[in-house]
C-alpha cells in the first residue's frame, strides 16, 4: 500500500530520456562545430546536458559568432522530427493515473519546446511543469534546475527521482539530493554509474511500484 502522506515527484530530462533525439543533436552540433570550429575534441559529446548560454559563452568568442551559431541551431532544430523513447509514454501515463507529478527539467529553450509541442501535441500535457534552459541561471551539473523541479512538484528533493542520460545531468541530479536513474544509450552505463543510484537501458526497465516505494521511504 502506498504511503500517500509522503509526496513524491518524478523529474525527467528530455532529450535522450523521453525523446529519441540525442543522435540528431550529435549531428547538429558536429555540423555547427565544422562551420564554426571550437577546437574542442569530441565537442558534440562534451556539451550534452548543457544550456545553450553556457555552450555559447564557453566555446564561441564573440557576439557575432554566438548569434550566428544560435541562428543555425534554431534553423536545424526546426527541421527535427521527434519520437518518444521506448517506455516513455507508459511511465508518463502511469504517473498521471497515480496522480504523481512529473516535471521536465531540460536545457532546451522555449523555441525548441514549441517545436516539440507542434510535433507531439499531447506530450507536454503529461507534465505539471517544464523547467527549461531559460528558467535557470546555472547549467547542469549545478542542481538548480532539479531543485526548482522538486519545488514545483511540491516535494522534497530526496523524495524525487531524476532520470538523466548525460554525465552533466546525473551529476546535477546527485547534487540535488534526489534519487538518480541513469538512462544508458547516449553514454555507456559505466560512465553514468558513479553518479546514479541505478542505471537502466530504457524506461521500459523501470519497476514503477518498486521505485515509488523507494521514494516514499527515503
Amino acid at each position: 500500500m502506498r504511503n500517500k502522506q509522503v509526496k513524491i515527484g518524478f523529474l525527467f530530462d528530455c532529450d535522450g530520456v523521453l525523446i529519441d533525439s540525442e543522435w540528431a543533436y550529435s549531428e547538429i552540433w558536429s555540423r555547427i562545430n565544422e562551420e564554426y570550429p571550437t577546437g574542442v575534441d569530441n565537442f558534440a559529446q562534451k556539451i550534452k546536458g548543457t544550456t545553450l548560454s553556457k555552450i555559447l559563452n564557453e566555446n564561441f568568442p564573440d557576439d557575432i559568432t554566438r548569434r550566428k551559431v544560435t541562428d543555425r541551431l534554431n534553423e536545424l532544430e526546426q527541421q527535427m522530427k521527434y519520437e518518444m523513447t521506448p517506455g516513455a509514454a507508459h511511465i508518463l501515463d502511469s504517473l498521471h493515473k497515480e496522480n504523481i507529478p512529473a516535471v521536465m527539467v531540460t536545457s532546451s529553450n522555449k523555441l525548441k519546446l514549441q517545436h516539440l509541442r507542434d510535433e507531439l501535441p499531447e506530450f507536454l500535457d503529461f507534465f505539471s511543469c517544464v523547467i527549461d534552459g531559460d528558467m535557470v541561471e546555472k547549467s547542469k551539473p549545478d542542481p538548480e534546475g532539479y531543485l526548482k523541479g522538486a519545488q514545483y512538484a511540491g516535494c522534497l528533493p530526496k523524495n524525487c527521482v531524476v532520470f538523466e542520460d548525460s554525465l552533466q545531468g546525473v551529476m546535477a541530479g546527485k547534487n540535488s539530493g534526489s534519487y538518480v536513474i541513469g538512462v544508458a544509450g547516449t553514454l555507456p552505463a559505466s560512465d553514468l554509474q558513479p553518479y546514479s543510484d541505478i542505471v537502466v537501458h530504457s524506461l521500459e526497465d523501470v519497476n514503477l511500484p518498486q521505485l515509488i516505494e523507494i521514494l516514499e521511504n527515503r
